[in-house]
């Protein structure tokens, strides 16, 4: 099967996959609200083992996917994904939906895993194209999953849960039966050792001068993110009032508007900008976009401002991982991807904690300010650092 086949078949697993994920996230704080009586504090400990989870297990899938194979990886953890889904749909207290989300963190630790798949079937030339592929997927997922998830709540959230089972299961069949191996010689030096962080590695990236730079901008730009997991729909709920088919929507335009760049602009925009220059771009929009969201005022004007924040992500993402995986050596494609997924989950762990605490404490606002806060001091760092490090690495 020849690579452009293999990117179109990650693209549609990943998608399909997303697509259950994308279902339960305008629902699941509305949900835990409404019907289990969760305190906005506990909704973000519920978002952050999500994540915390892949802290824990996106480094050593990596690693393991190095050694084994990319496939069998995928196909392990669409499984789990699947039943995390089931579980959820029959959810009735507070521990049962977090060991649900629990679960899904161990699923949803495949991301590192398609990253490198996407390393190993493209040039560096066409990194950044190939990264936005897997960008794409998630935009997508994000465009009709909260949108059938939306619709789905009027029929009970146990649907929504079934309903992502199915979708998870789905790209597992797809996956199994379609998805080809990526790498044709594994490595041997990878052991199978289970460390919750490897120390080494960790070292390795962080005094790599250009690698480390991108993986603490990729840090601090999820945790920015991460601040609004979560609060993004209890606001929604609780101060403009809209439905969960609304808030649906609002994560629909988001997503199209992230397909649309990662999935086919961001390479034509490659020809005509820099990456620093797209870093940097993307950091500015995103600074506006999560500051000025508690301030939107009705639908249309959350929907405008949100649409800015996407296209800042929509160009950040996919470049900042480009360079990550251009920076990194050809056999370590899956343990460097796969760490620099463990740092981000670590920021989508401290981002709801804080972003919960800050939304149940301090005031609604207060997440969609840190978050735009963090954001404007990465993009000093950025334009102090890209230029000098980048360039005399290239």
């Amino acid at each position: 099967m020849n690579k452009k086949a293999s990117l179109s078949i990650i693209f549609l697993t990943v998608f399909i996959d997303l697509l259950g994920f994308g279902i339960l996230i305008p629902i699941l704080p509305t949900f835990a609200a409404k019907d289990l009586g969760i305190s906005d504090f506990g909704i973000g400990i519920i978002v952050a083992i999500f994540s915390f989870i892949q802290f824990i297990f996106n480094p050593y899938l990596g690693k393991m996917s190095d050694k084994f194979g990319r496939r069998p990886l995928i196909l392990i953890t669409l499984l789990i994904s699947s039943i995390s889904y089931i579980i959820f749909a029959f959810a009735h207290s507070f521990w049962m939906l977090f060991f649900a989300r629990l679960l899904a963190g161990v699923g949803g630790s495949n991301i590192g895993v398609a990253q490198a798949y996407v390393a190993d079937v493209t040039s560096k030339e066409k990194r950044s194209k190939g990264m936005g592929i897997i960008g794409a997927a998630f935009g997508l997922g994000f465009v009709f999953g909260p949108m059938i998830g939306g619709i789905l709540s009027k029929f009970g959230y146990s649907a929504v849960g079934f309903a992502s089972a199915s979708f998870s299961f789905l790209a597992f069949a797809f996956a199994y039966f379609l998805l080809p191996e990526s790498i044709k010689e594994k490595s041997k030096s990878v052991e199978r050792k289970f460390e919750i962080i490897n120390l080494s590695l960790v070292k390795r990236i962080l005094t790599d001068k250009v690698v480390g730079l991108f993986v603490i901008i990729f840090f601090i730009i999820v945790f920015s993110m991460a601040n609004i997991y979560g609060t993004f729909s209890l606001m929604g709920y609780k101060v403009y009032n809209f439905s969960d088919l609304e808030i649906g929507y609002l994560f629909g335009i988001i997503g199209l508007i992230g397909a649309v760049i990662q999935g086919g602009l961001i390479n034509k925009l490659n020809k005509i900008f820099s990456d620093k220059s797209l870093i940097l771009i993307g950091i500015f929009l995103m600074i506006p976009g999560l500051g000025l969201l508690p301030y939107g005022q009705n639908f249309l004007g959350v929907a405008i401002i949100a649409s800015v924040l996407a296209l800042g992500t929509g160009l950040l993402q996919p470049t900042v991982l480009s360079m990550i995986s251009k920076f990194s050596p050809d056999n370590e494609q899956g343990s460097i991807l796969g760490m620099n997924q463990s740092f981000a989950s670590l920021a989508r762990v401290l981002g709801p904690l804080w972003g919960g605490f800050a939304y149940d404490f301090i005031g609604f606002q207060f997440p969609f300010l840190t978050g735009a806060a963090f954001t404007l001091v990465t993009f000093l760092i950025a334009l102090v650092l890209l230029n000098s490090l980048v360039l005399k690495e290239s």
